[in-house]
């Protein structure tokens, strides 16, 4: 398991910003940062959390989670606490980019990988989302090869508790309930 690094003085909270492809908001909220390790930037959001939709009303969610912001991936995973029924959800995105300590942002290329509470392998979403946008935004060939190889990798990663499907996560899902506003 990896060790949290101490934060020196970056921000407390940073803001989540998920876009589409067009630049269009997608989810967006504001997180609390946990720290970071090997894996890259984990942030938390406590139970009964705010997220939002584009620029609709924000609504909460019931279960704590974690969001882990590697670096140079094209993915995010965000880490569901018990008993939200999907424990681990990856998106596909193109590599988490930090305008200003206090904000990350990336795209969100449609592809999603999922890994059900109770289940032995993870299930991969949103392929024909994937295919449709392709042809609306008209994502490039090597984006396109970016999001299907993240994919794959996350599959098997997640199937095998490799990298940091491995646990690591439970070290900051526990840290969520102490960072709470």
């Amino acid at each position: 398991m990896s060790e949290p690094v101490q934060q020196g003085p970056e921000p407390d909270f940073v803001q989540v910003n998920y876009r589409k492809y067009d630049g269009a908001l997608h989810w967006n909220l504001r997180m609390r940062r946990l720290g970071e390790d090997e894996h890259g930037v984990w942030l938390g959001l406590p139970g009964f959390g705010l997220v939002r939709k584009g620029h609709n009303p924000q609504v909460p969610i019931p279960e704590a989670h974690i969001i882990l912001f590697p670096r140079d991936a094209w993915w995010t995973a965000t880490f569901n606490a018990a008993p939200r029924r999907t424990e681990i959800y990856c998106d596909i995105t193109t590599p988490p980019r930090w305008p200003s300590p206090a904000e990350v942002t990336m795209v969100d290329l449609d592809l999603d990988v999922l890994l059900k509470r109770g289940a032995d392998l993870p299930i991969l979403v949103d392929e024909d989302e994937f295919a449709e946008h392709q042809v609306r935004y008209g994502y490039p060939a090597d984006v396109i090869g970016a999001a299907e190889s993240a994919a794959a990798w996350l599959m098997t990663a997640v199937a095998e508790g490799t990298g940091p499907f491995d646990g690591t996560h439970r070290h900051w899902l526990a840290m969520v309930d102490d960072a709470q506003a």
